[in-house]
């Protein structure tokens, strides 16, 4: 189906199109490759404020697809204009689970010194 018959589907809110992404079927991405879709998804769950579990989902998802670290974070980093900064502050520590980094001891303050 092209772009603009899922988007027609959408705009009318088509129950059967909804019924399809609730269970995954049929609404993956036609355009986006793995990766990117992963990143897309990752910055989605930071937007809504998504549980610790969904991170760590999503982030495996993400590094299986080829995303980095570093480009994990900078999903973070991008999206402040988007959602604001208490946002993204409250996203980092799942975030970090999520990438094994221990919360309580690699994402104290550091002193400047």
């Amino acid at each position: 189906m092209d772009y603009t018959e899922r988007l027609r589907r959408l705009a009318i809110s088509d129950a059967r199109f909804a019924e399809d992404g609730v269970d995954g079927a049929g609404v993956e991405s036609e355009e986006l490759d793995l990766k990117t879709l992963a990143l897309v998804r990752l910055a989605a769950l930071v937007a809504v404020g998504g549980a610790v579990p969904s991170y760590g989902v999503r982030a495996d998802a993400a590094v299986s697809a080829g995303a980095t670290a570093a480009e994990i974070v900078d999903v973070l980093v991008s999206v402040i204009p988007i959602v604001g900064l208490p946002r993204v502050v409250a996203a980092a520590p799942k975030l970090a689970m999520a990438l094994g980094y221990d919360t309580d001891d690699d994402l104290e303050p550091h002193s400047g010194g």
